[in-house]
């Protein structure tokens, strides 16, 4: 059956152009460790060590334990299977554009692209997602940093956790960067000038530009496009897939996404059904994702 549906005032052209809704972009891997190859599994080791400096003398003295953890990162599969039917595109105004011929009815060019730009930004948004707030008991989504109950920083193991005091507000957004600032443990906030980031939704980012431009700091009133958002020398990552009223503050090397290939979300196929007597055309995508994080008590969460 076809999953096409389509609502058209169709009188008889149409103007090339096609509009869709505005989709997140999978913007957070430009902060997270992103690994490819992951066909199943890969283990993430964190090491510890303690007592590993002592007095120098003329013997050996062995002193010190150096101990190593595993984490999984575990890609989910997943994938796109629609069928869109010859028939419904040719009622309406595709039938000026598709192939003459009733064993060459194919999409024409710049709805064929359309359709594989929207499946993509469709996959970017659904990636974005589940990073942050997914599910993996959902279908098509995997278990994000922050989701609800069942998160990796509440129960991956000794996350700094720092409470908010209400919803975020342009009035209150300054006051929440400090806590959270402020719960960063010393060694990490002492790498500020490294990967560490603030994660925040561009709802959160929109009130913090707001607070400081009614401070008047940086001559925020107007944005230009070299301006790096920092808070007390802690650069912002601007994801938008992180929940509303909810931050977080980590390390880039120590957050990571796994998938097999990024390149295989981007290789959609669409299939003529002729071949196989159907008056379907077929589109097919088939990529995996998934994160994990490294050393839990490196990370800040505040919700």
């Amino acid at each position: 059956m076809a999953n096409l549906q389509i609502t058209s005032n169709f009188v008889g052209d149409h103007a090339g152009q096609y509009i869709s809704a505005a989709l997140k972009s999978a913007n957070s891997l430009d902060y997270l460790t992103v690994l490819e190859n992951i066909k199943y599994k890969r283990n993430i080791s964190t090491v510890t060590s303690s007592s590993l400096i002592q007095n120098a003398s003329c013997d050996f003295t062995d002193l010190g334990e150096i101990s190593m953890t595993e984490k999984i990162l575990s890609p989910k599969n997943l994938a796109i299977n629609i069928d869109l039917c010859k028939n419904e595109l040719l009622e309406d105004w595709q039938s000026l554009q598709m192939t003459a011929g009733a064993h060459n009815s194919n999409m024409s060019n710049d709805f064929a692209a359309f359709v594989m730009s929207y499946v993509a930004e469709t996959i970017a948004n659904g990636t974005e997602t589940s990073i942050w707030q997914g599910l993996d008991a959902s279908a098509g989504q995997f278990e994000g940093f922050m989701s609800a109950t069942t998160g990796m920083y509440l129960l991956g193991g000794g996350t700094t956790t720092d409470a908010a005091s209400g919803a975020y507000t342009a009035g209150n957004i300054i006051a929440h960067l400090a806590s959270l600032v402020a719960a960063i443990p010393a060694n990490v906030y002492g790498k500020a000038s490294e990967d560490l980031y603030i994660f925040m939704n561009p709802k959160s980012y929109r009130m913090y530009i707001a607070a400081i431009s009614t401070l008047g700091y940086n001559n925020l009133y107007h944005m230009t496009d070299g301006y790096v958002p920092t808070y007390e020398g802690v650069k912002i990552a601007v994801c938008n897939g992180v929940p509303d009223n909810q931050m977080s503050a980590a390390e880039k090397g120590n957050q990571f996404f796994g998938t097999d290939l990024l390149s295989d979300a981007t290789q959609i196929s669409i299939l003529d059904g002729a071949a196989w007597g159907s008056d379907n055309l077929r589109l097919v995508v088939k990529y995996s994702g998934g994160v994990q994080m490294g050393v839990g008590t490196d990370i800040t969460y505040q919700s």
